[in-house]
């Protein structure tokens, strides 16, 4: 997988779980039990989790020494 394919999968993995979200806030989904246990437990940590490692993979990366060290 490329660098560009793995950004696509985790932009596109981070909306779509943003939509339960939306709809816990907004929507009836807060009545339902199933959804609840979901959103919070599934949807809203792998939400964080992707946003996290879409803002700071590179610097994860260069932490660990699997990338390239920066040039100024």
């Amino acid at each position: 997988m490329t660098a560009s394919q793995e950004r696509t999968f985790i932009r596109t993995l981070h909306m779509v779980l943003s939509i339960p979200i939306l709809g816990y806030l907004y929507g009836p989904v807060a009545h339902i039990p199933q959804a609840v246990w979901f959103t919070r437990w599934v949807a809203m940590p792998l939400v964080i989790l992707s946003g996290l490692w879409l803002w700071i993979k590179p610097r994860i990366r260069r932490w660990l020494g699997l990338a390239p060290p920066r040039r100024y």
